[in-house]
């Protein structure tokens, strides 16, 4: 399983971005994927996750209103669609997708793409 992001980019506060990961398996083996971020010095941060088969969502308090997590099964792709940015929101943001693959649990993750707010 390969994980691309892209829709990283420079904004002013207050704008917005949408992110993207492209699979390049059928989402049908993958059982949720995620959004995280990280910020150099700092621990990776759980930003969204989503649910491949019913599309249940979760967010961090911290993006919670702002941010949306979607996926499209047909098209194997997950999106982050960020709005109201601000400087708190620079980092880089990664794709992950957990899948059970003979009983193992396996993490498979993107090379990551950058966000920078400015204010």
């Amino acid at each position: 399983v390969q994980l691309v992001e892209s829709g990283g980019g420079s904004v002013q506060a207050g704008a917005s971005l949408r992110l993207s990961c492209a699979v390049s398996t059928s989402t049908a083996v993958i059982n949720a994927m995620h959004w995280y971020r990280q910020v150099p010095g700092k621990q990776r941060e759980l930003v969204a996750s989503i649910t491949t088969s019913a599309g249940y969502t979760s967010y961090a308090d911290s993006v919670k209103g702002r941010f949306t997590i979607s996926r499209d099964n047909a098209e194997n792709t997950m999106y982050l669609l960020m709005n109201s940015l601000n400087a708190d929101d620079t980092a880089v943001y990664y794709c992950n997708a957990v899948a059970i693959e003979g009983g193992l649990v396996r993490a498979y993750w993107g090379q990551g793409t950058q966000v920078t707010v400015s204010s």
